[in-house]
């Protein structure tokens, strides 16, 4: 059988990452483990994986590592499957692997269905799970990596408060045959956004739709409106949110405002999305009671 390639993330190093080799050596010998020294060169190690005919790549890590590898591997056949190592692990809540079991999840790298799901691009970036337009892009942006490290997830909502008080961006968004505008935008290819939160309702990864949410206001009261809605499922039936889906958006600003794709900021407006239907290979678990 051929090897299996393992991407570790930049930030596993040390002890932790060695540690983590040594379990995944131990599950298979097919197993063949890199550890990054630096961001992209996971893209570069899972490109040319593919290239030369690689049959599985493994990211281990978030989402962000995930990115990373499917960036990599966009266009191929190389199939990829997920050790999920990060904080949120979002893309590996959608297709349902044993998050926090690194054996199960081995299990499917090795014996599980390799699904077709739909690979989204902004510009010349691919991504699996969402896009953030405004606040949601601004607030990863002001949050450096020693500030999680030290106050973890507080450090998220003291940069989104540092955000709330400033002047929200004014955005067109054009596409499922309007404009529209807003200050907030959301782009959405499954159903899940900062882990166990339902925030595109109709959406499934291999429907070759994107799915689009519209906030028009971002004021405090507004977001503390809008996240309350989020947790209790009724957030699309407030009047200043809109949802739709379509296969493709343009999102412009006459001001530079930041987009970021699977947590990670890639530059400003204007972007353009679409869905690339079924183009991704992803490793997902059995249905109970199938064999191998």
């Amino acid at each position: 059988m051929p090897p299996i390639l393992v991407i570790i993330n930049p930030t596993a190093r040390s002890e932790r990452a060695r540690t983590l080799c040594r379990k995944i050596e131990q599950f298979s010998s097919r197993a063949y483990v890199r550890i990054t020294n630096s961001p992209g060169e996971a893209r570069l190690l899972a490109e040319q994986a593919a290239a030369d005919g690689c049959e599985r790549v493994v990211a281990a890590g978030g989402d962000g590592t995930i990115n990373e590898v499917v960036n990599g591997l966009a266009g191929s056949q190389t199939a990829l499957g997920l050790l999920p190592l990060g904080t949120m692990n979002v893309f590996a809540t959608e297709l349902g692997l044993p998050i926090g079991n690194l054996r199960k999840c081995w299990d499917v790298v090795e014996h599980g269905l390799i699904k077709p799901v739909d690979l989204l691009r902004a510009n010349d970036r691919h991504f699996v799970q969402l896009a953030g337009i405004g606040f949601d892009a601004q607030v990863v942006a002001a949050t450096s990596f020693d500030f999680k490290k030290t106050l973890g997830p507080l450090s998220y909502i003291i940069s989104a408060t540092q955000i709330a008080s400033k002047k929200p961006p004014s955005l067109t968004i054009r596409g499922g045959g309007s404009t529209r505008q807003g200050s907030f935008v959301l782009i959405g290819n499954g159903r899940y956004y900062g882990g166990p939160f339902v925030l595109f309702k109709h959406a499934r990864i291999d429907d070759g739709m994107l799915d689009v949410l519209i906030f028009k206001n971002l004021g405090y009261l507004d977001i503390v409106r809008y996240l309350q809605a989020i947790v209790l499922g009724n957030h699309t039936a407030l009047s200043d949110v809109e949802y739709f889906q379509t296969p493709n958006v343009r999102v412009t600003s006459t001001e530079p405002v930041p987009v970021e794709v699977d947590g990670d900021v890639i530059g400003t407006l204007p972007v353009s999305f679409k869905v690339m239907p079924r183009s991704l290979r992803v490793l997902v678990p059995r249905p109970q009671g199938m064999a191998r």
